[in-house]
């Protein structure tokens, strides 16, 4: 690995010499993709499209995008290039009492990062079935022992029963722990494992790793672009996308997810950034590169969204021709080995009902509607591990699409996993008592194993309740926090006009009014705006179980958490700030300390007498 050319003072360069940095601009564009390119892109967005009116959510996320997320991006990028410093030393160089936040950034990487590679060893668990053929989701067991089981499934669906029985095995509350899924434990370790690999070395070996799994998945997303828009009722799914819903527009919910989807979707705050434009030369282009990374990262969710509608489209049609058939064979009284299709059967059902049209009213028929089904919106672990895997039953070569679609999800999530733990490894090895004494690859052994410790609790039965909690606190209001501290620090604290020196010397360029304006004044508007309104609108006392005793299993119930579990949410969402005026607070105590040194000493000092 080079190193930056020696500039400044002596302390300056020894930190400088000693700093490694990239191979290629090429190998640090593609690290910054992959962590901003995350399973947020493939499974958020789209979801939040379909629940926000299609082209309408583009509205409040563009406006974010370009007065709120973007110039944070610039910030983090151009202010680590400078500095050439962890997200810990940068903070503590431009204020002591901004200490605080990068020990804020660095606790809400390691909370995240715990649970964003459970949501790996789930991907890594269905990636390792799809090899089974038949796909072990495609059908109900048949293992007698276990009855109960089996009219469960035929209750619900076989992907429901495997995700929900199968791999999770699902407890009916957060407080039915159960035994831990030995299953989930090995994958986890396996994904930890992995992770350490590729980044027990910083960026040396990160950015080896990077050339794979940032492209890879472009590639497989092409794939099924090309193959979802050849499937039956694709372009149900794809109107339904584009069509904007301009009601959804007076919506406070679609600008507040808009912006959080933003904000999170580019790892703003977490200091992995930070951390990467450290190892950038002095004289990189940082605006053009924060420009076009957030670009990559707004176009993929744009580009993931065409596949996903389109199985959407491919889902909702098959929903509605199967729902029409059921009706059909109901009142025509036709056995299940009659020819019927479904073309003729609407024939008939429309000619029922102009000639005899309260028989039919009679009859309680399901309410067939295409519209009804392609509401039907599911994001997360819904979207990957129920519906695609209900869509890949139904594909030719299913086996081979399973195997792809999983390969895919792993590639995304585990190029951001090389950030989140970039974010913890870069300022831990630069404080002056582990590096000292500490060998790098000792810290990120020590960072991977208590991630898996933690992690743990997501293998439980009750895991998937803990993993929701993680993702709704650990990763949401702490961000926005961070976010606007760091405009604070560098815009009035390091201050503007110094930094706008310090950009047109880093780009060759002046800086241009749009960032100036969006630093000081958007930015750090809209980030407090988020803040009250997710404080005023967010709900943190419930959240859904799964019930199993409905008639239609899965079904969701929604229960209170018990206090010990409302406590440990916010927990999560409270506690990393706090580290901001601890650290503020202690700070002040040792100038306060000094001072009284200093009289102790000196103490004719305050009368004047020497």
């Amino acid at each position: 690995m080079a190193t930056d050319e020696p500039e400044g003072s002596v302390e300056e360069c020894k930190d400088k010499r000693a700093r490694p940095k990239w191979d290629s601009k090429f190998q640090y564009l593609l690290s910054c993709a992959g962590f901003v390119v995350g399973l947020g892109n493939v499974w958020r967005f789209p979801y939040l499209c379909q629940t926000y009116g299609g082209g309408v959510f583009l509205i409040p996320y563009v406006i974010a995008f370009l007065l709120g997320a973007i110039p944070v991006f610039f910030l983090e990028l151009a202010i680590g290039q400078r500095l050439k410093k962890g997200s810990i030393q940068l903070w503590w160089h431009i204020s002591p009492f901004l200490g605080g936040l990068g020990y804020t950034s660095m606790i809400v990487s390691f909370l995240v990062s715990s649970y964003y590679n459970m949501l790996l060893a789930l991907v890594m668990w269905y990636f390792i079935n799809s090899f089974r053929n038949p796909l072990p989701w495609s059908s109900c067991p048949t293992d007698t022992s276990k009855p109960e089981l089996i009219e469960e499934c035929h209750k619900s669906t076989p992907t429901n029963y495997f995700w929900y029985r199968y791999t999770l095995n699902i407890s009916t509350d957060i407080g039915n722990s159960g035994p831990h899924q030995w299953w989930l434990v090995l994958c986890l370790a396996a994904c930890w494992l992995i992770v350490f690999i590729c980044t027990v070395r910083g960026i040396e070996s990160a950015g080896k790793a990077i050339y794979f799994t940032a492209t890879f998945p472009y590639l497989i997303l092409t794939l099924f672009l090309i193959y979802g828009l050849t499937l039956p009722g694709a372009i149900h799914g794809l109107l339904y996308f584009m069509t904007p819903n301009l009601k959804q527009i007076n919506n406070p919910r679609a600008w507040l997810d808009a912006a959080t989807q933003i904000f999170s979707s580019l790892s703003l705050g977490y200091g992995g950034h930070i951390a990467y434009s450290s190892y950038n030369p002095s004289g990189n282009d940082c605006e053009l590169d924060a420009v076009m990374i957030a670009a990559i990262n707004s176009l993929t969710s744009l580009f993931a969204s065409v596949p996903i509608f389109s199985i959407l489209g491919f889902k909702a049609t098959m929903a509605y021709e199967d729902c029409l058939s059921r009706n059909v064979k109901y009142i025509t009284k036709v056995s299940r080995n009659d020819n019927i299709t479904v073309d003729s059967g609407a024939f008939w059902l429309s000619y029922l009902n102009g000639t005899d049209i309260n028989k039919l009213a009679s009859l309680k028929l399901a309410n067939c509607d295409l519209q009804y089904f392609l509401d039907q919106s599911v994001s997360g672990p819904g979207l990957a591990f129920i519906l695609f895997t209900e869509i890949a039953v139904k594909m030719p070569g299913s086996n081979t699409w399973a195997i792809l679609f999983f390969l895919m999800l792993f590639s995304i999530g585990i190029s951001s996993m090389f950030g989140f733990v970039q974010s913890i490894l870069t300022p831990l090895t630069e404080t002056p008592i582990v590096s000292r004494y500490i060998r790098k690859e000792a810290v990120c052994g020590l960072i991977c194993l208590t991630a898996f410790l933690l992690g743990l609790v997501f293998t439980l039965r009750s895991g998937s309740y803990w993993l929701e909690m993680f993702d709704s606190f650990a990763g949401t209001l702490p961000l926005l926090i961070i976010g606007f501290f760091e405009v604070i620090g560098v815009v009035f604290i390091y201050g503007m006009k110094r930094f706008s020196a310090d950009v047109e010397e880093m780009t060759g360029r002046p800086l241009n009014c749009y960032w100036k304006a969006t630093w000081q004044f958007f930015s750090p508007g809209i980030m407090f705006v988020i803040f009250v309104s997710y404080v005023l609108l967010e709900e943190t006392s419930s959240y859904n179980t799964w019930n199993p005793n409905y008639v239609h299993f899965p079904a969701k119930e929604p229960k209170k958490y018990p206090i010990w579990a409302a406590v440990i949410s916010v927990m999560l969402e409270t506690g990393p700030c706090l580290m901001i005026p601890f650290g503020a607070i202690y700070q002040l105590w040792r100038i306060v300390l000094k001072k009284k040194q200093i009289h102790k000493i000196h103490p004719d000092t305050s009368t004047g007498s020497t």
